[in-house]
Parts: structure tokens; C-alpha cells; sequence
């Protein structure tokens, strides 16, 4: 039987460390919807000098567009997008304090890179489980960016959601084995 780690986001830099790529892990705790075009926001208001509209020191965020909730659910189907499509915007963000990625498939160089630097993680979660993966999350709010959609920028929380360590912050990819 697999062995699996509980965690509590925000992670602490010691948490961050005791992480191996290939690690079984359920997280809880707080989590930040984004992709692409709210990083693309996100970094245009950075480059503005502004403040994002999340706090990237120690944040999480889940690279997913969910769909709307049913009736008593807290959301719909909420499945990974492919994190490369945010590989442009991510070492910027990671440099700003970002600590946690979750979405699915390989990262570049840059980030792998980025994640070593700023001793940070990136998880996959399961492709094509979203309906399942909503399960494990308790609560959304819209937090910024509304006019995206289903891209919008949402707080989640999450109780044991599943994930893998992907990508650790010595070098460890599930990718390179």
C-alpha cells in the first residue's frame, strides 16, 4: 500500500522540503484558480507596478477552469489544465512568492529552474477525473477577474484533495524518470 502525506496549505518551507518527486500526497487548505489568461493579467499588473489581486507569498495556486456547480455542490467538475501553457508567466510568479502549482504534464527548463531556485512544488492531479477531483473541494469564491469566465481567478478550499509530487524542489520530476 502507498504510503500518502497529508498536507495543509499554505506549505512551510520544511514541508516544501520533505517532498519527493513521486510522492502521494492530500492536500487541504487554500487554493487559487488561474490560468492563462489571469496570469497573463496578473503579470501585466505586476509589470504596472500594481499589486495582483491575490497575495503570491506562499500561495497555491490550481491551474483550472471549473465548471459550474450543480445545485448543493460547492463547484462543478474541476479538472487540471496543462501547466504548460502557463510556463511564460510561472518563474515570474514563483519569484514573487508563489510556493504551490497544481495542474498536470511537464514544466520547461524555466520553471523546473524556478522551482529549485525558490524551493517550491509542483503537483499533478489526475487528467480526466475532474468530476471526481470536485469532491474534494468544500468551498469557491470568485476573488478576481469575473469577465474571464470559467477563467477567473477563484478561491478554493480543499479537504484531501489528491495530488503527486511532479516536479520537487531538488530537481525530481515524475517526468524524467
Amino acid at each position: 500500500m502507498m504510503d500518502l502525506k497529508r498536507l495543509t496549505l499554505p506549505l512551510s518551507d520544511e514541508a516544501v522540503r520533505s517532498l519527493r518527486a513521486g510522492d502521494c500526497v492530500l492536500l487541504s487548505g487554500t487554493v487559487y484558480t488561474a490560468r492563462d489568461a489571469a496570469h497573463k493579467r496578473i503579470i501585466e499588473a505586476l509589470n504596472r507596478g500594481e499589486k495582483p489581486p491575490i497575495d503570491l507569498n506562499g500561495a497555491a495556486i490550481y491551474y483550472c477552469g471549473p465548471a459550474p456547480a450543480k445545485e448543493g455542490r460547492a463547484i462543478g467538475p474541476a479538472g487540471p489544465t496543462t501547466s504548460c501553457r502557463m510556463d511564460t508567466y510561472t518563474p515570474r510568479l514563483i519569484a514573487e512568492g508563489l510556493k504551490v502549482m497544481i495542474g498536470k504534464g511537464q514544466r520547461s527548463d524555466e520553471v523546473m529552474d524556478a522551482i529549485k531556485v525558490h524551493s517550491c512544488v509542483y503537483f499533478a492531479a489526475v487528467g480526466g477525473a475532474a468530476a471526481l477531483l470536485s469532491k474534494h473541494i468544500t468551498a469557491c469564491e470568485t476573488t478576481a477577474y469575473e469577465d474571464l469566465g470559467a477563467e477567473a481567478i477563484r478561491r478554493l478550499t480543499l479537504d484531501d484533495f489528491p495530488v503527486t509530487v511532479a516536479a520537487d524542489c531538488f530537481g525530481g520530476s515524475i517526468y524524467s524518470r
